[in-house]
């Protein structure tokens, strides 16, 4: 974890290129955990998984799963998912990674289009909230 302003507050660092702009893979205040906009991308910056929706999908998942995991959540603590595609004609795609992992947990979902994410490669990226009961 990476140091906090506040002992409330939990962080997991991305280990991406981009954490020197004040940015946390995740963030834990008391019960709640917010995981940011999370992309198919190894810590070089590398696009995972090219032209592929699914896999790209279940990378977003598989990194998101492991900081809940670090922050003291799991899967069934999720309780909002939202899938930004930069194609929604392949929204199936991304849907059957998203059924793996939730189809018994079913949280409020949102699956939206958009122009254009921070690399041309990245097909969709993921954010999630959890609560812990």
């Amino acid at each position: 974890m990476e140091a906090n302003p506040s002992p409330r507050r939990q962080l997991v660092a991305s280990n991406r290129p981009w954490d020197p702009v004040a940015y946390s893979r995740a963030v834990r205040v008391g019960n709640i955990v917010e995981v940011a906009g999370t992309t198919a991308v190894g810590p070089d910056g590398e696009v995972l998984f090219p032209d592929d929706m699914y896999g790209q999908t279940r990378e977003c998942i598989r990194v998101i799963l492991a900081a809940l995991e670090e922050l003291g959540a799991a899967a069934g603590d999720v309780i909002r998912t939202r899938m930004f595609l930069t194609d929604i004609e392949r929204w199936d795609e991304a849907g059957k990674a998203h059924r793996e992992v939730f189809s018994d947990i079913r949280p409020a979902s949102s699956m939206v289009e958009c122009t254009r994410l921070l690399d041309p490669g990245y097909l969709i990226e993921v954010e999630a909230t959890a609560i812990l009961s």
